[in-house]
């Protein structure tokens, strides 16, 4: 059997993974915080019918060889953590990060889980938590009554309490950043998870060690350009459909040479 076919056939595969990943990033096109991904590629064994350097003579040896690949395969759908443009919102709950950084979100099971999204809500308790209730770490709960909630841009929130004029602090956001953040696990409802690839994360202040300030009343757009996955899409239909054309270009070879005696 010819290897164009399973050359190709791996190069049709590669290309619809791209399209699954490009999908995905315009699903998500109006996600809070959302980070695009892009896949990476690798070309697959080669097998070496002729070895580069191999002595021709007594004083020559071949300048090139003759090496035939098997293939492509996708290796990676690497998170691009570039920013995303920032929207004002006019809601007292939702905080943007300028710069690099994420939130801390305690999960069910006591487990902390980080996330660009800061679009906050307030819960029964009066707790900070996220749209799917996790509470935010470190935990800040508003008073019943409490009036004019303000972060800084350091993290400091405070509010004015009931019956009174001047601003109490309830507490002091951190942000943490990770040395690969690109080696986080996406787990859903715009959280990360930590991995060995990711590195320990690392705890600060707003504004302090390279991390980023907070920005209330705005919220972090995600950063996929539409454009830009328009123009990956349909490179990835066309090397899909050349890889298709290859596929077809073998098997009517294969009918040629099958017809050669009648």
């Amino acid at each position: 059997m010819m290897r164009s076919l399973w050359t190709a056939a791996s190069g049709m595969v590669a290309q619809q993974a791209n399209i699954d990943v490009v999908s995905n990033n315009l699903a998500n096109v109006n996600t809070t915080g959302f980070k695009k991904s892009r896949t990476d590629f690798e070309d697959l064994m080669y097998q070496t019918m002729r070895q580069s350097g191999t002595a021709t003579g007594a004083d020559t040896m071949l300048p090139t060889g003759i090496q035939l690949g098997s293939g492509v395969r996708q290796v990676a759908t690497q998170k691009i953590y570039t920013e995303g443009s920032f929207q004002s919102t006019g809601n007292e709950l939702d905080m943007a990060i300028e710069g690099d950084g994420f939130f801390q979100i305690t999960m069910s099971d006591g487990t902390i889980n980080y996330t660009r999204d800061g679009a906050f809500k307030r819960d029964d308790q009066g707790r900070i938590v996220t749209s799917e209730g996790y509470p935010l770490e470190p935990a800040i709960t508003i008073p019943e009554n409490s009036s004019n909630l303000a972060v800084s841009s350091d993290g400091r929130v405070s509010v004015i309490l009931a019956g009174e004029t001047e601003a109490q602090e309830l507490g002091q956001l951190q942000l943490v950043k990770f040395v690969n953040p690109a080696g986080l696990d996406s787990v859903g409802h715009n959280l990360l998870k930590e991995t060995a690839a990711s590195g320990t994360p690392v705890a600060s202040d707003p504004g302090i060690d390279g991390t980023g300030t907070v920005i209330q009343k705005y919220l972090e757009l995600s950063n996929v350009q539409i454009v830009d996955e328009m123009v990956n899409m349909i490179v990835a239909q066309r090397a899909y459909e050349i890889n298709s054309k290859a596929i077809t270009t073998s098997d009517e070879m294969l009918e040629q040479a099958a017809n050669l005696k009648r």
